[in-house]
């Protein structure tokens, strides 16, 4: 199978989540991603995650796939000419250190570019490479908080809360796979790579539409306002006869026409209270207890029908177990599975976006510790088996 990046190679190191995150990106489109891992432990998220059957990390085998584990001792001086050998024939390095590290390794972007001019080296960090807080520990959560997403998610009554996902890494990763993926293209022009400088809080506040100006012009500051958004009506959670819950987003103009005639109710759609999206800002929690009125009375299948035929956008919140059932995500196989030692075969959620052409692909899941080393160190950079065997009994991999 040809995929789009198969062409490139890409150096992973780090661990946990904002630079792997990228890796993932990037190998699911094709690119041969080697993972340089601590031979000792490896990559802490090999043991992350709230099941472990068998002692294993689901988590694992999600962000690690695609790619090829190798075990290196980057604190070694000999650790560090090994890898500077696989990047000499790398044409991207990703890493999340701290600012410095690598520069501490001898593997300072300018010493790097000596060997490979082309090289294109990623960092992902909590508040970037430069500036007062560079050096501090940066983790996806302090991102989150620094780049606002924290203060305006909860309800208004109650201390900020998280998502129950790691989203400011997710962010600055999927930021950091955009930035290299640019500097790729910027390099068929010059010959030349750079240094993509991915913050977390600058991912995270990459995503906070109007709240600068807001304050700035108007002096508004946003807050908590729990499941709905202010002046965005309606766009709530509502209860159905059945005791589930649905979703229906109906705030602009036409589509709450067509909500108010499924309801039996057209005349609301001319209602002075009601009829422009400004006005059902101002009445949010008065609509929102019309609506709820109707949809309890039917069961969330038939709401959900008459919402579909009608053209409003409504659907259930779905669950894990609610994925798997679905015929649209089965239909566009947005989950795929793939086999594992231990799990057999292992579902996940498929590559994404969708490519007409060169779509990406899970092919493998997360590999071994070092599972590759006599691949890599044998294959790519020709050491033998004396070599490695030496290698290996002094620890450097």
């Amino acid at each position: 199978m040809s995929l789009p990046l198969d062409d490139l190679r890409v150096i992973e190191f780090g661990q946990l989540l904002a630079g792997p995150f990228c890796g993932q990106l990037l190998g699911d489109f094709g690119a041969e991603v080697i993972k340089v891992e601590d031979p000792g432990r490896g990559d802490p998220m090999r043991e992350w995650g709230r099941e472990k059957p068998h002692g294993k990390s689901l988590w694992w085998p999600v962000v690690a796939r695609n790619k090829k584990s190798v075990t290196c001792d980057l604190r070694q001086p000999e650790g560090q000419a090994l890898v500077r050998k696989l990047i000499d024939s790398a044409d991207i390095v990703v890493e999340n250190f701290r600012p410095g590290t690598l520069e501490r390794w001898g593997m300072a972007p300018a010493t790097l570019w000596e060997a490979n001019p082309g090289l294109i080296v990623t960092r992902v960090t909590g508040y970037g490479q430069t500036g007062p807080y560079a050096s501090r520990a940066g983790f996806g959560s302090i991102g989150e908080a620094m780049g606002g997403i924290r203060y305006v998610m909860g309800d208004p009554d109650r201390a900020p809360v998280r998502a129950g996902i790691s989203l400011g890494d997710s962010l600055a990763a999927t930021y950091a796979t955009i930035g290299t993926l640019v500097a790729v293209h910027q390099r068929e022009r010059t010959g030349r790579g750079q240094v993509v400088d991915s913050a977390i809080y600058e991912a995270v506040l990459a995503m906070m539409e109007s709240l600068l100006p807001e304050w700035a012009v108007a002096g508004y500051q946003r807050e908590r306002t729990g499941a709905v958004l202010p002046n965005v009506s309606p766009s709530n959670v509502y209860p159905t006869g059945d005791g589930d819950l649905i979703l229906i987003a109906a705030n602009q103009d036409s589509v709450f026409g067509r909500l108010a005639t499924v309801m039996g109710q057209p005349e609301l759609a001319q209602d002075a209270r009601f009829a422009t999206h400004g006005a059902r800002g101002a009445t949010m929690e008065e609509l929102d207890v019309l609506i709820a009125e109707w949809t309890a009375k039917y069961a969330a299948e038939d709401l959900l029908s008459k919402l579909h035929e009608a053209g409003v956008p409504a659907g259930r919140i779905f669950r894990a177990k609610d994925m798997f059932a679905d015929p649209h995500f089965q239909a566009r196989e947005a989950i795929v599975t793939v086999p594992h030692p231990d799990f057999g075969e292992i579902p996940m959620q498929n590559a994404t976006p969708r490519l007409s052409e060169t779509p990406g692909a899970v092919r493998t899941a997360g590999p071994a510790l070092g599972e590759h080393n006599d691949e890599i160190y044998g294959g790519l950079l020709g050491l033998d088996e004396t070599e490695r065997a030496r290698l290996r009994q002094t620890k450097i991999i």
